[in-house]
């Protein structure tokens, strides 16, 4: 058993050695800005029914149910703000070490940070687009519409049905977003796995594929994962303040 100090120590000599280094973060970075794991106790998804793609798209009343979550969603998501994690990770970027940061989040906090290169796996909540001609919206705009009574909205140009560019369960993963995370991952010497439990696939597949390929993990998370005897270097506790202390 190493002690933390140690555990400091080696990951502060593997991120120096390193000369590409990916991050890949989860939902416990964002708890650290106020925003709740979806999956844990008293989450959203404890008291709302999951809409599927396949039923936001066959019907009325399934997008209705699917916005009136968004609804209660969208303010906290809009009020967040970046925490130390987010701070660090875009400064190892300007610091020129920091290759990208592939997230599960779709809060876009890693970019309000600083961050430039975010790849998304599960899009993003802060737009939403209509599905037939593509035209693009805040999700603040669309929050509004909500608030006034649309509790199904439409585009205003072609009515085509509006989501929030988010990839919803039964919704194909953006292609392009995979590509490159997978081949990011593929090329790194070290990545960084902060706050996912590594259970949602295929995204949990990416320090599988770092590993795989000899590059070095360096584990932060509250709680053990299955992957964790793959790590150089594990720490349980917190993203942000971690990552503050590695990064100095």
């Amino acid at each position: 058993m190493i002690d933390g100090q140690t555990q400091l120590y080696r990951a502060r000599d593997l991120i120096r050695k390193a000369s590409r280094i990916v991050a890949f973060s989860g939902a416990g970075v964002s708890t650290e800005s106020g925003l709740a794991d979806f999956r844990s106790q008293g989450g959203l998804w404890e008291r709302y029914r999951i809409v599927t793609f396949q039923e936001f798209l066959a019907g009325h009343e399934n997008r209705v149910e699917y916005w009136s979550m968004r609804r209660e969603l969208i303010p906290g998501l809009l009020a967040a703000r970046p925490n130390p994690a987010h701070y660090a990770l875009a400064k190892l970027e300007q610091a020129g070490q920091l290759r990208c940061v592939i997230t599960q989040n779709i809060d876009g906090l890693h970019q309000a940070a600083g961050s430039q290169r975010v790849i998304e796996l599960h899009g993003t909540n802060m737009t939403a687009s209509c599905l037939s001609c593509h035209s693009q919206w805040p999700i603040a705009e669309i929050q509004q519409r909500l608030e006034a009574g649309d509790l199904d909205p439409h585009c205003i140009a072609c009515h085509g049905l509006i989501k929030p560019d988010t990839v919803s369960f039964g919704q194909a993963m953006p292609v392009e977003a995979m590509e490159d995370a997978y081949q990011e991952a593929a090329a790194c010497d070290l990545l960084l796995m902060i706050g996912s439990s590594l259970e949602v696939q295929p995204a949990n597949q990416f320090p599988l594929v770092a590993h795989q390929r000899g590059a070095n993990l360096i584990f932060i998370n509250r709680t053990a994962t299955s992957y964790d005897h793959l790590a150089a270097v594990s720490f349980a506790g917190s993203a942000g303040g971690v990552l503050a202390t590695l990064v100095e």
